[in-house]
């Protein structure tokens, strides 16, 4: 699918990616972008249609459901990272509430709209759903269940026509990251990166230097396989 044309919705697009989401769907021509934030939002390109839009609320959920009337692709981008030990069970469940329920919630809040325009749903999962880093652990367990989240609603909502990307960021220039020092690509790359896996139909996207070092790996690799062996079973189990 190309972007140009099409109604778009990015979460957390305040700032980091999901500020250069919104440039970047520009960039390629949607019609309409939908900007998802917590707080009020300016924005000076008439297509961008500002979104409260806390990932965490369901009111703000359901109205911004109702607000919308079409959408072509869905960017569940909006997240939090912070430091921990796994010693605190409250910020591991701050963690799921924002980076697993967040995105299950809004997609299936839009569902009906995106069975409507056979449209694409793009998670923003981090690398760290595959191998966590050992200072922020309770965000690696919530992005290692928001990819197999992810994988399952390929499979299931293949047969609505909705196709599901799964993005596996590496580290990026972004507030999550100021004090890490490690090379990270800049927050607009890993946007352009991100639309170009999707309008190649990648089912993983690894938009930056350090996740595109495991991507041939991954794609090649035997839980990738099984993946898809698994998700012809979709369609027996409906």
């Amino acid at each position: 699918m190309s972007i140009a044309g099409k109604t778009v919705l990015v979460t957390g697009a305040n700032r980091g990616i999901g500020q250069a989401l919104v440039g970047e769907a520009l960039r390629r021509g949607s019609t309409k972008v939908y900007a998802g934030t917590r707080r009020p939002l300016a924005h000076g390109d008439e297509r961008v249609c500002p979104l409260t839009l806390d990932v965490t609320d369901a009111e703000q959920i359901e109205r911004a459901a109702g607000f919308v009337e079409s959408l072509d692709v869905l960017v569940n981008n909006a997240g939090i990272a912070l430091y921990d030990d796994l010693g605190n069970r409250d910020l591991l469940e701050q963690h799921l509430a924002v980076n697993l329920f967040g995105p299950y919630n809004v997609t299936q809040a839009f569902l009906t709209k995106l069975t409507r325009s056979g449209g694409i749903i793009v998670n923003n999962v981090s690398m760290m759903a595959l191998a966590p880093f050992p200072v922020t652990p309770a965000y690696a367990v919530s992005k290692a269940a928001a990819f197999n989240m992810t994988q399952s609603l390929r499979a299931l909502l293949a047969g609505r026509g909705i196709k599901v990307h799964a993005v596996l960021t590496g580290p990026t220039d972004t507030e999550m990251t100021r004090g890490l020092d490690i090379p990270k690509a800049s927050p607009e790359s890993v946007a352009s990166a991100i639309f170009d896996g999707v309008e190649a139909g990648d089912e993983d996207i690894f938009p930056d230097p350090m996740s595109a070092s495991i991507a041939e790996g991954w794609r090649m690799g035997d839980i990738k396989a099984l993946e898809h062996q698994l998700a012809s079973f979709a369609g027996a189990g409906a």
